[in-house]
């Protein structure tokens, strides 16, 4: 019979060795901010059958490792503060927070940091010059989360630090971001491959754009233009010129030029299911990458289902406006708003290239989703100005999201109503009133008739509402305000300083 104490000595190896097996997933570490007022979840790997005890805050949460060594457990809802230590076996976190936590997701626009901005955005540069003890950053990739302190801030994405800066010093409490964002991506790549493939709207629009497709007569056209280009391609290699851009190969409606879902996998699968507050979303000018389906109907099929794999119910969805910019601001002098455009006249004729900005106005209409304003900040493909957009994202989230008295959006379209020869337009979000900006006279507002065709109107705020007529329109049956991807001469805002969000009656 062996003695005792090496057998004791050999068993205590044994659990010793076990518990070392104990990892976590590295956005759960030291420095993290955990959701405050919601379950917590904390999971990790074990060896199988392994007891393993999560302990915070007084709190002991026990869970066994399956056969696979997976195992989770929730922590009861927390109040915000902080640091703490929280324990999972024998490992120690050491100076948690709990309190706001935010994911910021999207292309180069979420993706570019601090330092990228920072020389020519001096409200960003002051922001990110100053250490914030209880503002957290964590980059998918990154092994840890670390302290808001400058070294760190600047290759954190601009957008959101802005952000959540902001929103860490409006509410008062420790702020954590997460953010994982690919430059140049569609959003097609962003959602996972079976809330695509199960999603209904998805389905219908794959349907009706397969109804009239010719694959075969597609494909012989995609043939007529690689020939062309190629011919062309020649011709500028022996010139010493770059070559023209190459035709997209020929795709049947529902497909993806790339693979569904694998920035999704690398990028947000990782940081499910971490207790979240809401997401922050960038990312609109690479379009959807799949055949036929348009951005809003991608956005809604991405909505849903990371809230549906989340499985954090139907969280806040807050995205930026797109296209950037392009249109006129309040008040110049604002450090939100300064780079937005000048005021402007009106064009001679109605633009009729609003299609694209609707596009992305009507994501809006998903469930608990909110939209930040940018036609008055800085324009461009890459907006110089992250700070501004940051804090219009930050105004939506005090407003929609933590329910403060605060207007988050300019005049938005309610109804209409033809009286005679006039239209009267009703607005929600009016704020403090309706008022004229840049001007002493209202514009941006055309009518047409049964003809269809669309004249500039004479427009008047009356009360909550804008009556436009036009002598050339006796018999209006269809209004549109600043429908344009460039509407520098649309002037209607609330007196929160917020523009107005265009719109359309008409489905022309």
């Amino acid at each position: 019979m062996k003695p005792l104490f090496p057998r004791l000595l050999a068993l205590l190896g044994l659990v010793a060795a076990a518990q070392a097996e104990v990892k976590l997933p590295p956005v759960i570490s030291s420095h993290m901010v955990l959701q405050r007022e919601q379950a917590v979840p904390i999971w990790g790997t074990a060896a199988p059958g392994e007891k393993v005890t999560v302990k915070f805050r007084g709190q002991a949460k026990e869970a066994t490792a399956d056969d696979q060594g997976k195992w989770a457990v929730k922590l009861d809802p927390l109040t915000a503060g902080g640091p703490d230590v929280l324990s999972v076996n024998n490992l120690q976190l050491e100076d948690v927070l709990v309190g706001e936590v935010w994911v910021g997701s999207g292309q180069s626009n979420m993706q570019m940091g601090v330092g990228s901005y920072a020389k020519g955005d001096d409200p960003l540069a002051k922001l990110a010059a100053e250490t914030y003890p209880q503002l957290r950053l964590m980059c998918v990739g990154f092994p840890t989360w670390k302290p808001a302190e400058p070294a760190n801030s600047q290759g954190f994405s601009a957008l959101l630090f802005a952000f959540g800066c902001r929103l860490h010093l409006a509410l008062k409490v420790p702020v954590g971001l997460m953010v994982g964002a690919v430059g140049g991506t569609p959003s097609g790549f962003w959602l996972s491959e079976r809330a695509y493939a199960e999603d209904a709207a998805c389905k219908e629009v794959v349907a009706k754009a397969n109804q009239g497709f010719n694959y075969d007569a597609a494909k012989a056209r995609y043939d007529e233009e690689l020939a062309k280009w190629q011919k062309a391609a020649d011709d500028a290699k022996a010139k010493g010129q770059r070559e023209p851009r190459k035709p997209d190969p020929v795709l049947r409606p529902g497909e993806c030029r790339g693979k569904v879902g694998h920035l999704y996998e690398a990028n947000i699968r990782p940081l499910m299911p971490f207790g979240m507050k809401g997401v922050l979303w960038d990312q609109g000018e690479s379009g959807t990458a799949i055949q036929a389906v348009d951005q809003y109907t991608l956005m809604g099929a991405l909505i849903r289902g990371w809230r549906k794999e989340w499985a954090q119910g139907d969280f806040p969805f807050i995205y930026v406006q797109k296209p950037s910019g392009n249109g006129c601001a309040w008040d110049p002098k604002d450090p939100v708003t300064e780079k937005g455009q000048p005021f402007g006249p009106l064009p001679a004729t109605v633009p009729n290239d609003g299609a694209y900005r609707e596009v992305h106005i009507r994501i809006m209409g998903y469930p608990n989703t909110g939209m930040a304003i940018s036609t008055d900040l800085g324009p461009g493909v890459h907006p110089t100005q992250k700070s501004g957009y940051g804090a219009r994202a930050m105004q939506v989230a005090l407003g929609m999201v933590y329910r403060q008295p605060v207007e988050y959006y300019g005049p938005v379209y309610q109804a209409h109503a033809v009286e005679d020869a006039k239209v009267r337009i009703r607005f929600t979000h009016v704020g403090k009133g309706l008022a004229v900006g840049r001007a002493d006279k209202l514009q941006g507002f055309a009518l047409a008739g049964e003809d269809r065709k669309f004249v500039w109107a004479d427009a008047v705020i009356d009360g909550d509402s804008v009556v436009v007529s036009s002598a050339q329109v006796p018999k209006p049956v269809a209004v549109r305000y600043a429908w344009s991807n460039n509407s520098t001469w649309a002037n209607l805002f609330n007196k929160d300083g917020l523009p107005a969000i265009p719109f359309r009656t008409d489905s022309w």
